[in-house]
């Protein structure tokens, strides 16, 4: 249900939806998976995703955005993916307000947490991520460059 681009000749792109999740993969040990951005190398994130479609749930969304990013089935037997119950509300980056329809200016962010049974390599989607590492959770937490995805990790320990 997204609305399309005006005026544009070609294949209408359709605008980003300001609501996603935020998915802390982590081990029952508390070793936690970021994932480095293939846009902005330095820059160390859980995977996060936004819904393709208006009416997707954001368990869904956040089942979709592992497997995309990781290659992991959150519903495998052994894992087991906790709604948080937590939402983030911020401001859009100015430079990825394009994506959006104009006047979108705030995001809805959605945190769940994964648990694995150990740490395990996973598959990246080249195109958006380089890099992968598991560090215990203060340090995942310290190596993130969203306030908001380093605050979830620091929650582990009470919600994971």
């Amino acid at each position: 249900m997204g609305s399309h681009h005006p005026g544009r000749a070609g294949p209408t792109l359709r605008y980003k939806i300001p609501e996603s999740v935020l998915v802390v993969i982590h081990t029952p040990d508390r070793q936690v998976l970021l994932i480095e951005r293939a846009d902005a190398p330095g820059f160390w994130q859980s995977v996060t995703g936004s819904k393709e479609a208006a009416d997707e749930a954001f368990e869904a969304c956040a089942v979709r955005e592992v497997a995309e990013e990781t290659g992991l089935d959150a519903r495998a037997p052994g894992h087991r993916l906790n709604d948080w119950g937590l939402e983030n509300r911020y401001e859009i980056y100015p430079q990825w307000r394009h994506r959006y329809a104009p006047g979108v200016t705030r995001n809805t962010e959605r945190v769940f947490g994964l648990c694995i049974p150990a740490p395990v390599p996973v598959l990246l989607s080249a195109r958006e991520h380089r890099s992968q590492c598991w560090l215990p959770w203060q340090e995942a937490a310290d190596r993130c460059f969203s306030p908001s995805n380093a605050e979830a990790i620091l929650l582990l320990p009470r919600l994971g």
